[in-house]
């Protein structure tokens, strides 16, 4: 046998190259100990070097590397598996990186760009003090070292397992772990399916469109490294938003919040308040409260009112439930309640539109959680509320309010309203008894009058008639309005005489009244005993020379009412009473007449 003998130059080179294929080799292994928490992902290495910068003012421990779908992947670390946890954790809690953050192993992290001027090469391994440092003569003689041929680091796939290892030990989980598995996959995003344990078609699907959006090798199944990173990533996330079942014992209700980000704050029935913990956080309410479908309704419509419901978004109801999903520029919510058994229960989750991925994961987990339990509702009288609270708040939420409310009358039975023009100029939006949007489909500047058209027809209690039999000086007249504008839910019933059929100047188609009224009241109907339609009320003309009295009021005769209306398409019916009504009876004809118009901006 031929023997080979080796120079001690050679060596020297031969020793310096097993030390250094034993170092790369260690730091694969080391590496797969490691993670990272990584903040962002720029699809160019110009974008992606300036987020790095940025980033560096800030954490000393930025890296960013080429990632396995050609994007470039800006992280903060090495650390071990459990501090990258928590320093994930910690970061996202003083919102110091964004909230999509996660933590990686490295696995599909390939050249290394920042910091700049590194050289490329696999994922850095954590300090190691037993690693040791190469021979002093190896450091002293770089002509040595450069002769030597290091090998290139291995392409940093799961060299950990191939895909047969990867079914070995995925068929070694237990249900429970199989479970978690489903469960991190659909806190994630990628599963919808049922939490069963069984890997069927959906759950591999789901592990695949996990993998390719990792940059990983789409095998559709897990390796133990990218199982142990999801897991991590789910529990990491659990911890920050601090998921607890809650059994509401006065509520009835059984739901999983995120204590984390809320807490308990105090009842006010038909209500149960949770308050951010941060200041800007999202809030949580539960609803409770005693009630058939007519209750479920009344609350459907009466949370539409409130501030933290923008106008904007999706509402349905059916006869057992409804869910309200608003939206604006500021604010977004979403609100579900359903009757059952005689009570009414539900929850509301409100939160910032930057909020947004925290929320739908909150609001998933709110769903699929959401149980009413036992035969109880929160007492109504559990907590007192004084009539001033009650005027403007609504159980502690602050009530949306127009820019202002004047008073209508319904003149045909599709619901169309007459009021004066004065209450709809300059509005973004008009509503009738603050529910149904309207829009100003007539107009006429030269009596001041306006038809509102509902967006969707309604069928109003009472349609106007007006007056056929002639004025009587002197008569009892009453203003149905809404004198308070929208602090009252019904109108105002305000008597007064009928002192003139001109103006003070002798103009026509004015009547002057004898009257105390408030700006609300202006666009109500003025009805005499029978119930008839003699005019409508003009609101007051702000400055000139002069100053009414208080107590003279104007009404647009029924005459100029009919003529008006006529050129707008909508013609007036004629009254056909003939003798006074009682008061109960000419009150509740008024009141189904008169509608609440609001301005809102």
């Amino acid at each position: 046998m031929r023997r080979v003998t080796v120079g001690p130059r050679f060596a020297g080179l031969w020793q310096m190259a097993v030390m250094v294929l034993a170092l790369l080799w260690g730091t694969q292994g080391h590496a797969q100990d490691q993670s990272w928490v990584q903040v962002e992902a720029q699809p160019t290495l110009a974008e992606a070097e300036a987020r790095a910068r940025a980033y560096a003012a800030a954490f000393p421990d930025v890296v960013g590397y080429r990632l396995g779908s050609r994007w470039y992947g800006i992280a903060l670390g090495p650390y071990s598996r459990e501090a990258a946890a928590q320093r994930l954790a910690e970061l996202r809690r003083e919102n110091l990186i964004p909230r999509d953050s996660y933590l990686t192993d490295g696995t599909n992290f390939r050249e290394q760009f920042w910091p700049v001027g590194t050289p490329e090469a696999a994922p850095p391994a954590a300090p190691d003090a037993t690693a040791g440092a190469l021979p002093a003569e190896t450091e002293a003689d770089p002509t040595a070292a450069a002769e030597v041929a290091a090998p290139a680091p291995p392409e940093p796939q799961d060299a950990d397992e191939t895909l047969a290892q990867a079914r070995a030990s995925e068929a070694a989980l237990t249900r429970a772990e199989r479970e978690d598995l489903q469960r991190a996959l659909q806190w994630e995003g990628f599963y919808t399916a049922a939490i069963d344990g069984a890997f069927g078609p959906g759950t591999r699907r789901s592990m695949t469109d996990y993998q390719a959006a990792l940059g990983l090798e789409p095998t559709g199944v897990l390796t133990t490294r990218q199982r142990s990173m999801l897991i991590a990533n789910w529990q990491a996330d659990l911890a920050e938003f601090g998921f607890e079942t809650v059994t509401e014992a006065e509520a009835g209700i059984e739901i999983t919040l995120p204590l984390g980000l809320v807490a308990f704050d105090h009842y006010e029935p038909p209500f149960v308040h949770f308050a951010p913990k941060t200041e800007g956080g999202m809030k949580v309410i539960l609803i409770s409260q005693p009630g058939d479908q007519a209750a479920l309704y009344g609350l459907y419509d009466i949370l539409q009112t409130l501030t933290i419901f923008p106008m904007e978004g999706d509402r349905s109801r059916d006869e057992r439930s409804f869910e309200i999903n608003a939206t604006s520029a500021s604010t977004q919510s979403h609100a579900y309640a359903e009757t059952r058994a005689g009570l009414v229960k539900g929850y509301i989750l409100v939160w910032s539109p930057d909020q947004a991925d925290q929320a739908a994961r909150v609001l998933q987990t709110m769903k699929a959680s959401f149980r009413a339990v036992g035969s109880r509702a929160l007492d109504p009288g559990m907590v007192p509320m004084t009539a001033n609270a009650r005027r403007g708040l609504l159980a502690g939420l602050e009530l949306r309010r127009p820019m202002l409310s004047r008073s209508g009358f319904y003149v045909d039975s599709t619901g169309r309203v007459l009021t004066t023009l004065d209450a709809v100029t300059g509005c973004g939006r008009v509503t009738l008894d603050q529910l149904t949007e309207a829009s100003v489909s007539y107009s006429d500047p030269a009596t001041g009058l306006a038809v509102l058209t509902p967006k969707t027809p309604l069928a109003p209690p009472v349609v106007a008639q007006v007056q056929t039999a002639p004025d009587r000086i002197g008569a009892e007249v009453t203003v149905a309005g809404y004198s308070y504008e929208d602090s009252l839910p019904a109108p105002v019933m305000t008597f007064g005489v009928l002192e003139d059929v001109q103006g003070l100047n002798g103009e026509p188609g004015l009547k002057r009244l004898a009257i105390r009224t408030l700006p609300g009241d202006a666009g109500g109907p003025v009805l005499d005993a029978t119930g008839a339609v003699l005019g409508m009320l003009l609101p007051r003309q702000p400055g000139g020379d002069r100053v009414l009295p208080e107590g003279v009021e104007f009404a647009a005769a029924s005459a100029v009412l009919a003529q008006s209306l006529a050129a707008g398409g909508v013609e007036l019916r004629e009254s056909s009473g003939t003798g006074a009504l009682a008061p109960e009876d000419l009150s509740r004809k008024a009141s189904g007449m008169t509608v609440l118009v609001s301005c809102w901006e």
